[in-house]
């Protein structure tokens, strides 16, 4: 849809009647009512009125009580300007003509209203309810985020619709120009409406600061980053909202997006394990026998998902009682083999009368209506289709009871699928909400996130003792408190492979940590080599799901050969020796809102070279991945930023802030460790972590060339209730320190524990240097194997050590 031409767009000018309010100030703007509202010392409201009116409730997204902490501002005018000032933002409103500006207490500068050729400012502008905002730019400057977008990481000079739409149907994707499986279409299924402005270091200063912006709306928007001196963004309904972020660091900045739009719930353990996934006419026994299949070549496997066919002619919360004839036996002798077991559902509920679920929803007038009253109708999977009403609290509750029902046969989770809303051949303009009341446009990027909240407040109501998991194709801003999400249908092929990466780490900065991308590809042939390289990738981001279409050749970890299947093994069982690792990383997302996948430029953001670096990224904080996304490729360039990193295969150790060329045979992928990092591993190999809790810890310290304090964490618990919430853990806090020949290691032990706990000791290995004895609590032990074992249940130590002039 081609947008009006700006000239047709009316110019807010004047500013007047400022009337302070207990959070900011309220103004008179050209008829409209211009909103400042302080939340934070560090950032800001920012709303402009339709017809007089605010909108207190644009989207679900933000979650926060904004009005917990008393602000402290003060505000300063006359006659040509007004400034509203807090400990760490300055915002000034030029009263005739208007204009926003924002800078940091320092001075530097958050954003500035773009002025035009003909010395016009551009601060808001409306045309028959669509609305846009321009701010300047520079043309060497970076934009981030915006949730799952193709292309490169940064974003500048590309423009973007915020649309959610089903990819590969025309009929929903087909009026967006390209082609659909290329690596720069847009849109995409989750529309995240919050970006990062990083400015250009062209003055050579040691740190470059950034800010960052979300707009509250659930239209459709659109964002332009092609302009070398401005840049847009604008929606086409709705009113404006926006919060603007002052945190010079990204890692702060989103930390407080996440304080207001939610972060993660902790996950069940065994969601970080290996899924098994394939769209296939599966039978009882065929998911049985794949079970069993994975148990015999020691293949590990958490959980098997089934998609649309075991259902009863695909409607929802149904079993095809042909195929699927004991579905509770079923999955309770997969419980025993150590999986659990997942099922797709879809909001389309067939038309269908003496349909139980349909009935029940014309009973409780819970589907969408057209302007007319009647029932809007849809077509997907099971032909003529309704749509649950989302947005309404009743509808969203008798869903998440069709979901607690649905799982009470042994399910330990639910996957959304077609939720952008996917409506086929028709069109879902005519699908209204709130009973009729609201718009279609309203809501459109607004329901997969409410889906899944319905989803998982029915899964919390019929288990509330566990934790639970929703995977969703679709979201909006908040979906990380509800569901993770993968990327859709990705093609079978190395580009996609490759688009995997930066779409991760754009989606990670906007908020959701826990996603992936379909291992192997789910459109199109795989093949051996790809699928290898896939899975090698795959085990090292944070959801990892092998999924495949029907009609595909095999994709299973077996399907390509001995040779294959004994390096997919290798992989795989690499990640689940990294298990401790990767459970802690998610638990400080839960905590702190911050990617498990994460670009170099988030832990690095001073370095300028880590902008532009988008094809290795840091998994957790302390290994830094590079896949391999070409064909035939053994070797490949790899960033180092200016730290000390040990590759993880070789041992060597490597100096950073330079490229290197890194070995990538055939059996690996490189992957270099953080100097100064401890990474905790299991011991041995398990093929599920169901009921695991080892006797021993590995303790993995890579050793940093540079002085230094150097921080990391074990978290250990039950991995499936919510005791940790009541103490029932324990976490340990590492600390390393060097200085100079002196190494030590602290580690400090907080949480009341938990009754499955089981570990006895940990054996502590050192990477970089060769120690044949150390100092635990004053006590002197030497290596066996290069390794010191130490007797451990849960109790601070203190380890120290000298390196030797070697060394």
């Amino acid at each position: 849809m081609d947008k009006p031409d700006l000239k047709y767009f009316a110019r807010f000018e004047r500013v007047t009647l400022v009337k302070p309010t207990p959070r900011g100030f309220l103004a008179d703007i050209d008829g409209e009512l211009l909103r400042v509202d302080v939340i934070r010392d560090g950032i800001m409201r920012l709303k402009i009125s339709r017809g007089g009116q605010f909108d207190e409730s644009p989207t679900f997204a933000v979650c926060a009580d904004l009005e917990a902490e008393a602000p402290g501002f003060c505000i300063e005018q006359n006659d040509e300007q007004l400034s509203l000032k807090t400990a760490q933002i300055t915002l000034t409103i030029g009263k005739n003509p208007f204009r926003i500006d924002a800078h940091r207490a320092d001075g530097s500068v958050l954003f500035e209203t773009f002025q035009d050729e003909d010395g016009d400012f551009w601060p808001y502008a409306t045309i028959n309810g669509e609305w846009v905002v321009r701010r300047k730019c520079r043309v060497e400057d970076a934009f981030y985020g915006l949730g799952e977008k193709t292309g490169r990481f940064n974003r500048r000079g590309r423009d973007f619709t915020l649309w959610n739409a089903d990819v590969l149907n025309p009929n929903s994707a087909g009026e967006f120009k390209g082609d659909r499986t290329g690596i720069d279409f847009d849109p995409y299924y989750v529309s995240i409406p919050f970006f990062y402005h990083h400015p250009h270091d062209h003055l050579g200063q040691s740190e470059a600061p950034l800010a960052g912006f979300f707009v509250d709306n659930g239209y459709r928007g659109s964002y332009e980053f092609s302009r070398s001196e401005e840049y847009r963004f604008g929606f086409l309904g709705g009113q404006y909202t926006e919060y603007i972020f002052a945190a010079p660091s990204m890692k702060q900045v989103l930390a407080d997006y996440t304080d207001l739009t939610g972060r993660m719930a902790a996950p069940p353990l065994w969601a970080l394990g290996h899924h098994q996934c394939r769209w296939f006419k599966y039978t009882q026994e065929a998911v049985e026998a794949l079970a069993t299949r994975h148990r015999e070549k020691k293949i590990p496997c958490d959980a098997l998902w089934l998609d649309i066919e075991y259902m009863d002619g695909y409607r929802v919360f149904t079993w095809n009682e042909k195929t699927f004839p004991e579905p509770k036996k079923m999955l309770t002798r997969l419980e025993k083999q150590g999986f659990r077991a997942i099922t797709i559902i879809d909001p389309g509920v067939k038309i269908e009368p003496g349909y139980a679920v349909f009935d029940e929803a014309v009973k409780r007038d819970v589907l969408c209506k057209t302007e007319g009253g009647d029932l809007y109708i849809g077509q997907v999977w099971p032909g003529k289709t309704a749509f649950p009403d989302f947005a309404t609290q009743k509808a969203r509750d008798w869903w998440g009871d069709l979901n607690a029902a649905h799982v009470q046969s042994g399910l330990a989770g639910i996957w959304n699928d077609m939720n952008e809303p996917a409506t086929g051949d028709i069109q879902p303009d005519a699908m209204l909400f709130e009973g009729g009341k609201s718009s279609h446009a309203r809501y459109h990027n607004q329901y997969g996130f409410l889906m899944a909240m319905g989803t998982i407040d029915g899964l919390r109501r019929a288990m509330p003792e566990k934790r639970t998991f929703v995977l969703s194709r679709a979201g909006s801003a908040g979906i990380q408190r509800y569901a993770a999400n993968w990327m859709g249908d990705n093609c079978s092929r190395w580009d996609h492979l490759w688009l995997s990466l930066p779409m991760a780490l754009g989606f990670g900065v906007s908020g959701q940590p826990f996603l992936g991308a379909d291992i192997g590809g789910f459109v199109e042939h795989s093949n051996a080599e790809l699928f290898l390289r896939w899975m090698q990738c795959g085990v090292l981001t944070p959801f990892c799901r092998n999924h495949s279409n029907m009609g595909n050749v095999d994709q299973y970890a077996w399907a390509f050969g001995g040779v294959i299947e004994r390096l997919c093994l290798d992989a795989l069982r690499l990640r689940y020796r990294l298990m401790p690792y990767i459970y802690a990383a998610f638990m400080q997302s839960v905590q702190s809102g911050e990617p498990i996948q994460k670009p170099l430029v988030f832990e690095f953001q001073n370095d300028m070279t880590t902008r532009e670096i988008d094809d290795q990224y840091l998994f957790g904080d302390a290994l830094l991945v590079a896949p391999i996304y070409e064909k035939g490729v053994t070797a490949r360039q790899v960033y180092l930023p200016d730290e000390t990193w040990h590759d993880w295969y070789s041992g060597e150790k490597h100096a950073g802030g330079r490229f290197l060329i890194a070995p990538a045979p055939m059996e690996h992928i490189p992957l270099f460790a953080r100097g100064g990092a401890v990474i905790s591993m299991w011991p041995e190999d398990v093929l599920s972590t169901m009921d695991y809790q080892p006797q021993s810890m590995e303790l993995h310290v890579f050793l940093p060339d540079e002085d230094g304090e150097f921080h990391s964490f074990l978290h250990e618990d039950d991995g499936l209730t919510f005791g940790f919430q009541n103490g029932a853990f324990l976490r340990t806090d590492f600390v390393f320190r060097r200085e100079g020949s002196d190494i030590s290691l602290q580690a400090s032990v907080s949480g009341a524990g938990f009754a499955e706990f089981a570990r006895r000791q940990f054996e502590i290995q050192f990477h970089g240097a060769v120690l044949p004895t150390v100092r635990v609590d004053g006590q002197v032990l030497t290596a066996q194997n290069g390794r010191f074992t130490i007797s451990n249940a849960g109790e601070d130590f203190q380890l120290d050590a000298t390196l030797s002039n070697e060394d």
